[in-house]
């Protein structure tokens, strides 16, 4: 017997959702796929011909264009999440700048998600025309932020007068700066290279030193001097 609260119709809806949540999975799944190849030039309406959805089904899922390329970058920055085992991608001893270098080394494999981002910083600055992604834009700069703050912090040797949340900041705005370089003129601009460049010339005093490397960063040469490493 049927409750008179519709009890009785729980899991009938409950198995509708995860259809329904799975298909949206579906669909994110595909819109990264093609993103990652084509860009910002990916439409919705491709993006449901490629998996048979209507324009109309997408846009039950993703109501905007906005909403779309939002969920896609999140996606995309869960699955390096997940790669890496926490919110940024990071190893016991790792500077700061190492975590945007390795971000940097993944980047080149999917030049189509960094035009994404890109697209999606210049996008927030007419909040009127994209309130959302204004939002998911600041929300994540305070994270990122805050994060590679309090690595640069546990990294920073004693009396060190680089202050961290400047050195974060500093961090972003490099990194992001390089990428889009990197995407106009792939051949002239290594933001790896240039990232351990920024390391060295400015943050070089904020992490410890690793067995074995060198005042710039690197590994001595096998059989050289080892005399003043620490």
């Amino acid at each position: 017997m049927r409750d008179e609260d519709g009890a009785g119709d729980q899991p009938g809806r409950a198995r509708s959702y995860r259809k329904a949540e799975e298909r949206r999975e579906q669909v994110l799944a595909k819109a990264i796929e093609l993103f990652a190849q084509h860009g910002v030039d990916t439409s919705l309406r491709s993006i449901g011909e490629s998996i048979g959805v209507s324009h109309a089904a997408l846009r039950y899922y993703f109501p905007s264009r906005d909403d779309l390329l939002i969920a896609v970058y999140q996606a995309h920055e869960a699955a390096d999440d997940e790669e890496d085992g926490k919110a940024l991608p990071s190893q016991d001893g790792d500077s700061a700048t190492a975590v945007m270098k390795r971000s940097a080394l993944r980047n080149r494999e999917v030049p189509g998600l960094v035009e994404l981002y890109a697209t999606l910083t210049t996008d927030a600055l007419q909040p009127d025309r994209h309130p959302a992604v204004r939002d998911f834009v600041w929300q994540r700069f305070r994270r990122v932020r805050a994060q590679l703050a309090e690595m640069v912090r546990e990294g920073q040797s004693t009396g060190s007068d680089v202050d961290a949340d400047d050195a974060a900041a500093l961090l972003v705005a490099a990194s992001d700066g390089l990428q889009v370089q990197w995407l106009l003129d792939p051949e002239a601009v290594d933001v790896h290279r240039v990232l351990s460049l920024l390391e060295r010339l400015v943050l070089g005093s904020t992490r410890p030193r690793h067995d074995g490397e060198t005042e710039h960063g690197g590994q001595p040469e096998s059989g050289g001097d080892q005399e003043h490493q620490r």
